[in-house]
């Protein structure tokens, strides 16, 4: 798919084949907005998670199936948006995802009235769907806005505005929603008392995701208006189901099994930040107060991205990529080694090491698609599926050894591979693989 940035097909036709988006400031903002919705309400799992797990009296493992449910998302619907995008175009087809998201947040609504745990896992499944969906339509559209040689350091920029999301979200979220954490034990309750219980205490939940849902209702109207700013040409040759085929491209292949497990590695620490915070090892936090500190971990994926953005125009990405994989791993190993403020600090600094790692593995891998950038989209956005087996494998982890530090091995395992991949493509990718 190729795609001319302008405000007329008349300037669309002059300006070539190539998506080349320098004169299109407002595009860049229209996808930075992107990223920083749906980061945001990704990240409000790490907050619903405690809760969820305290209403339904359920083990780490069974709470993380929050994250394998809305994580599986992306393994089922990252191909079919990537043939929505060639078909609909960009523009087309983030106002479909954002009002997929919008009914994931409604469907929050009889999942409260039902007080089950399994129809809040399908709302979060739906909700996830339009995300998804969004966010195979911002990666590439930010990649192919600009030169092709600064993508990784544009990637990056516009990452962080994810990460203004995931850390502005978790705080408000950590005071509407987990206000009244462990007010009451529901293992005390049971029938009638215990149902009416869990339909009160998710109350704050279910008004939390309706005014998301009015929001994104917005948003996906001024898309829609907006949905002709593009002029794509675009190219239906073949199933969509031979991006496949990429796979077969080792720079390709490995880097999306690094996505894969960058965001399982990301989504399970984040998952069990608040529970680790409140053990008397760490800081012996209130549910609520290890809730605000969840934007640490989260803001410092915001800041290091805005750092790398500069660093990355200037290093080569697969030794930065090594740089800060190694950095996580340190962290881990001081976290998981250490008691009190160190263990607690440590862990939640593993985030700056995140910060560049998505957008940096995604760039590196994508290098030289060309034409099939939204077909690697797709493919990259099916990887993100780490983020629901990795945390629940974690969890049990932490079930069967008793300890959340000992469960953090797992992440460590992740960021080494991730290393090496950063090692492996710090050099520019040879000519036959850059072929588009």
């Amino acid at each position: 798919m190729a795609i001319n940035v302008s405000t007329s097909p008349q300037e669309s036709a002059a300006a070539g084949d190539a998506v080349h988006g320098y004169d299109a400031p407002d595009l860049r903002v229209f996808v930075f907005a992107l990223f920083f919705i749906f980061g945001g309400i990704t990240s409000l799992n790490d907050v619903i998670i405690p809760k969820l797990k305290e209403l339904f009296t359920l083990n780490y493992a069974q709470a993380l199936l929050v994250q394998s449910a809305f994580f599986a998302a992306y393994a089922i619907c990252s191909i079919p948006a990537a043939a929505i995008v060639r078909r609909a175009g960009y523009m087309r087809t983030a106002a479909i995802g954002l009002l997929t998201m919008m009914v994931g947040c409604l469907l929050f609504v009889p999942a409260s009235s039902s007080a089950t745990f399994g129809v809040f896992l399908f709302a979060l499944f739906v909700l996830a769907a339009g995300i998804t969906v969004v966010q195979v339509v911002a990666n590439p559209l930010i990649s192919l806005l600009g030169h092709p040689r600064t993508a990784s350091s544009r990637l990056t920029f516009a990452q962080a505005f994810n990460s203004l999301g995931t850390t502005i979200f978790p705080y408000v979220g950590s005071i509407v929603i987990l206000g009244g954490f462990a007010t009451v034990d529901p293992a005390t309750l049971s029938g009638a008392a215990l149902d009416a219980y869990r339909a009160a205490e998710t109350h704050t939940v279910v008004v939390t995701y309706l005014c998301l849902a009015a929001a994104l209702a917005i948003v996906a109207a001024v898309v829609w208006s907006r949905r002709n700013r593009l002029h794509e040409e675009q190219s239906h040759n073949g199933s969509i189901l031979q991006a496949f085929n990429l796979l077969g491209r080792p720079r390709f292949g490995i880097g999306a099994l690094c996505i894969f497990l960058y965001v399982g590695a990301e989504v399970a620490i984040g998952s069990l930040i608040v529970n680790y915070l409140m053990q008397p090892s760490t800081l012996a936090l209130t549910g609520q107060e290890a809730g605000k500190h969840v934007p640490f971990y989260w803001g410092g994926a915001l800041i290091g991205r805005f750092i790398g953005a500069g660093i990355l125009a200037r290093v080569s990405p697969g030794k930065v990529l090594a740089s800060v994989a190694t950095g996580a791993i340190a962290l881990i190993l001081i976290s998981a080694n250490t008691t009190g403020a160190v263990s607690g600090w440590s862990l939640l600094a593993i985030g700056l090491m995140n910060s560049i790692m998505f957008p940096t593995i995604f760039s590196l891998a994508s290098e030289g698609l060309g034409k099939r950038a939204a077909e690697g989209s797709g493919v990259i956005a099916t990887a993100i599926v780490g983020g629901a087996i990795i945390p629940p494998l974690t969890g049990m982890l932490a079930d069967q050894s008793g300890s959340l530090h000992f469960a953090l091995l797992l992440p460590a395992i992740c960021y080494a591979i991730i290393l090496s991949y950063g090692l492996y493509a710090r050099r520019p990718a040879p000519e036959v693989e850059r072929a588009a």
